[in-house]
Parts: structure tokens; sequence; C-alpha cells
């Protein structure tokens, strides 16, 4: 296996700045690495957040590669993430899956961090749903709440898509007008009306990460128009819209923001409230999937 002792090839440098014209030779090494696995062509992919990695088990006919086994990237270190590519079916539907995904506050680099979303578009999938755990800014949703994303605000600080152009892959200057299609937000909420699991709709916040907001942080990110914060999503939103993916996102509200309880945030009240609530989602994302194409 890659990166393991008998291997002569060295730990994948995570830190290693990717431009985007560097992406699409990277790109063709993954795409062969994943081919030499399977020929499944994806219509849709998704990534899968903490606490979510269950609904890979719906998935049939399914081919597993773990993230330490394609070049170029390192083995997922946050709590809750597999670490793994995912082909099979789901709801009858080709997918590809990522559970877990790669954050910049293990130290990957942007251009790392966007890769699995290209690399969805490459092997086919037209259509990209980003899931996550997030932290509530908005005071009227309680711990458990399901957030359709319609808009996000890129608090990183970083932007995958500095330097020179990719122009196969997309445009150098992406519009984001409807970066959270209203076509999928749509047919996401049919699908929870259809499953009876009510579902919100909100702005994500992203960060960096890895440490909590402060709670000044908080209502400073509520009086910008926030509803959910998080460590993730943004970058790969940017990046499936650079590629051409249609893009839909759930947060997983898993907790009040600081300061609204007074009470400590921790990984663990993160991942037992993704897990409450993950089933539901679940419910909610196969009915999506299998009428995609209806």
């Amino acid at each position: 296996m890659p990166n393991s002792t008998s291997d002569p090839r060295p730990p994948v440098d995570r830190t290693q700045p990717i431009r985007p014209i560097d992406q699409p030779a990277r790109l063709d090494a993954l795409e062969r690495a994943v081919r030499e696995r399977t020929d499944l062509v994806p219509v849709v992919a998704l990534v899968l957040g903490s606490g979510l990695g269950g609904l890979a088990d719906d998935l049939t006919d399914v081919v597993s590669i773990p993230f330490a086994d394609l070049p170029g990237w390192p083995p997922a270190t946050a709590p809750g993430h597999a670490g793994r590519l995912l082909l099979g079916r789901l709801s009858g539907v080709p997918a590809v899956v990522l559970q877990g995904r790669m954050h910049m506050y293990e130290g990957n680099h942007p251009g790392l961090v966007i890769q699995p979303v290209l690399l969805f578009k490459r092997l086919g999938a037209r259509v990209v749903i980003l899931t996550n755990a997030a932290g509530g800014l908005n005071p009227d949703w309680g711990p458990g709440t399901l957030m359709v994303i319609n808009d996000h605000l890129n608090l990183t600080g970083q932007n995958p898509l500095l330097g020179a152009n990719a122009d196969s892959i997309g445009s150098r200057f992406p519009d984001l007008t409807d970066a959270w299609s209203k076509r999928l937000r749509a047919r996401l909420h049919a699908a929870g009306a259809a499953e009876g699991v009510p579902l919100h709709e909100g702005v994500y916040v992203g960060l960096t990460g890895p440490n909590y907001e402060t709670p000044a942080e908080v209502r400073l990110y509520r009086s910008f128009g926030g509803d959910a914060v998080g460590m993730s999503t943004v970058l790969e939103c940017i990046a499936a819209r650079w590629a051409g993916l249609e893009v839909a996102g759930v947060s997983i509200i898993t907790n009040a923001g600081a300061g609204y309880t007074g009470e400590p945030l921790t990984e663990e009240e993160v991942l037992v409230a993704a897990a409450a609530i993950g089933p539901n989602l679940a419910r909610v994302l196969r009915r999506f999937v299998g009428e995609l194409e209806a």
C-alpha cells in the first residue's frame, strides 16, 4: 500500500502548494488509479462530513479506495472521517462518495482540499452534494436542525483558484451567483417533505478551524447574515463551480454557537449530535439521489 513501510515513495506533503494549473496532471494520475479499480461512471457525487459516513453503507456494488491508496492524497485524520473514496450505486444511481474529507486545519493546502470534487467531475459526475456538521448561528435553530445551504461566506482567507488557471477545467473568473443550485435546493426540500424531515435554508460561514469560535465571533458572523458555521465546504463549492458541477449542500446543526448556552464546545458533542440526526439526512439524500434523473 502507498506510504507503508515497504513503499519507496515518500509520505505525502500536505503543505505543498497546488496551483490550478497543476491540477490536470494530478487529476490524470488520480483518474488512472480509480480506473484500475472500476469503470463506473458516476452521475452524482457526495461528500459525507463528520458523523455522516454511515450513508456509505447504503451503496451497492461498491468499490472502496482508501485515501492513502490514491496518488498525492494523505490519510484522513479528522474525527468521524473514514478517509475513503467509494464508487457504487446509491438508490440505483451510479455514485461516487467521499467518506470523510480533507480539511485545511489538518495542514492540507487548499489545492489538495479541493482535489476530490475536481476528481468527481473528471470521473463523470454532474452533481455534487456537500454535507457537514456545523455550529448554529441562528438562535431560532436548535441542535439537530438540518439546513440546506443557499449561500456561503468564505472567511477562510484562502482561495484554491489563486495562481495560473487551468482553462481545461474552468474559467479564470467563475461566477458564484448561483453557487448553490436553486434547482437542487428545491429537490432537497421535496425529498425532505416526502420523508417527513423538516429542512431549513440558510447561509454557511466557512472558517479554517480547528478552534471553535469565540462568542464575539459568533455574534459577528450572525450580524453578517450567517446561519451556520464550520470548517469545510466553501472551498469545495468554489472548486466545484469552477469545474462546472451543479452544487447542493446540507449542514447538520450539531450545537448552538459559542455564547448561546454558556457551555463549552467539544468534538464529542458534534459527533454525537451528527450521529443522532444523520439517519434523517440519509433518508432525504437517498430519496433525493433516487429521483435526481426523474
